[in-house]
């Protein structure tokens, strides 16, 4: 193996190893370290969203979805099932194939684009030499001409409630328990935990969710936050708000959850909980001595809108620096810091950076929220237009919550769309890629969608903002 590369990236995860692929096409040298190992042992690249996060969650939200749909819905479309039963072992052998078919990917990808791959932990040091411990313990000095930290991120421990396994555990625990708890406590109604959240509560736990802030998904437009609450609620999700927990412990096979809320002082006992606290950036023994690159009060590496670092040579991507701590947004900054090492034209647009929730209905966003356009002093207009409005949603039983969107009344420029409903996840990368090119809400009024489809809700919102709907009352 070689000492000496064009570009050395620290973290195999969806920012590190999409950058050293775009290195490796753009005809550079580059190695990528990566130390994230799977609960047999195992060394595999990807991180935490292919291993512990992303790519698993979904794999059992849509397990789960159709254990739910089979007991409750099918019956509507004449689908009669005399008994449809759980086999949780089985949910989690499909939910590890996919998995290992996702991370072994990677080093396909890798070899294609002449990337090498190393097992084990990288730590940057002074002038980009990087300190490479192999997986077998051995120990070598790498030098780059650009180094790529991509470090990630790690599941946040409140000091009141340490993590316990089997009990209290974190996210990666809560997709790999064997059995379905019969009640099961979630800190946190943030993505993180409403998603998990669902998934045991259509597998028939009884969940209860203790979020410590007043309100439901604050970042979110609220009125996409409160119908989401609304349905949440008819789903059996007990989320409480305010409360603040105080601490937990263990009592014979259950845990006692101490919260407090406006109330008062209350206790819950649960067989599991949850703690999806959010996540914080991952930097443990990253960097050395004297190498330039410098930590905010939040632990996070600071970089400019480029995501270089204050080291000459040195870049950061993706959890372990400022923005939200999405997969996708990860992506885009190891493509472009890739782009920019080879010479080329790369560039990240931060505005436009969808946020997608795989509930049921599925949650998504991109841009600004009417509360913030509305801070913001700019005349604006919205249209709104329900799913049950929409002969597709109909006819596959999800007509369920709406398709939003707010644009400016002085030039029509789409300032942020919000979709509550099935397939809104899919249905946001229309909005996304009208707000790239700065599209007003003319230009998706005149755009034809196919009949009947989802996307027609968000062409008909278009036309609702100036009160032109044809499928709904305009208001």
């Amino acid at each position: 193996m070689a000492d000496s590369f064009d570009v050395i990236v620290i973290g195999g995860g969806p920012a590190g190893y999409p950058a050293a692929i775009r290195a490796g096409q753009n005809k550079l040298s580059v190695a990528c370290i990566d130390e994230w190992r799977n609960r047999d042992g195992n060394y595999a690249f990807g991180g935490t969203c292919l291993n512990a996060g992303c790519i698993p969650s979904k794999a059992l939200l849509e397990s789960s979805e159709l254990y739910h749909r089979a007991r409750e819905e099918f019956a509507v479309h004449g689908i009669k099932l005399t008994e449809v039963a759980i086999d949780v072992a089985q949910m989690q052998k499909r939910k590890a194939a996919i998995v290992k078919t996702s991370t072994q990917g990677i080093n396909a990808l890798f070899k294609a684009a002449g990337v090498t791959g190393l097992h084990g932990h990288g730590k940057l040091l002074s002038g980009r030499r990087v300190a490479y411990t192999g997986a077998d313990g051995s120990q070598r000095e790498l030098t780059g001409r650009h180094v790529v930290l991509a470090s990630g991120s790690a599941p946040a421990e409140l000091k009141s409630v340490a993590f316990s396994a089997p009990h209290i555990i974190d996210s990666w625990g809560a997709l790999d328990l064997e059995a379905v708890p019969k009640r099961l406590g979630v800190i946190g109604a943030g993505v993180i935990g409403l998603e998990l959240g669902s998934v045991w509560r259509r597998l028939g736990s009884e969940v209860t969710v203790l979020e410590a802030l007043a309100d439901l998904l604050p970042m979110a437009d609220q009125q996409l936050a409160k119908e989401a609450g609304r349905h949440f609620k008819k789903q059996g999700l007990d989320i409480r708000l305010g409360a603040k927990v105080r601490g937990a412990k263990l009592a014979s096979d259950a845990v006692e959850v101490s919260y407090e809320d406006a109330k008062g002082g209350h206790t819950l006992t649960v067989d599991r909980l949850i703690v999806a606290a959010g996540r914080r950036p991952y930097t443990g023994d990253l960097l050395g001595a004297g190498t330039g690159v410098e930590l905010d009060e939040r632990g996070f590496i600071k970089v400019d809108e480029h995501c270089r670092t204050g080291a000459e040579g040195v870049w950061a991507v993706g959890d372990c620096v400022r923005g939200p701590m999405l997969a996708h947004k990860g992506k885009e900054e190891g493509v472009m810091v890739a782009d920019l090492i080879a010479g080329r034209y790369g560039e990240v647009n931060y505005k436009v950076i969808p946020a997608v929730i795989y509930t049921a209905p599925e949650i998504a966003w991109v841009g600004q929220t009417e509360e913030q356009v509305k801070a913001s002093g700019r005349p604006y207009k919205i249209g709104v237009f329900p799913f049950p409005a929409n002969g597709r949603a109909r006819a596959m039983e999800q007509a369920q919550g709406f398709a939003k969107i707010v644009a400016a009344k002085d030039d029509d420029e789409i300032l942020g769309v919000h979709i509550i409903g099935p397939m809104a996840g899919e249905l946001i990368a229309e909005a996304v890629l009208a707000m790239e090119y700065a599209a007003s809400s003319e230009d998706l009024q005149r755009t034809i969608h196919a009949h009947p489809t989802l996307s027609e809700a968000v062409h008909e919102a278009a036309l609702a903002a100036d009160k032109r709907a044809i499928d709904s009352i305009n208001r």
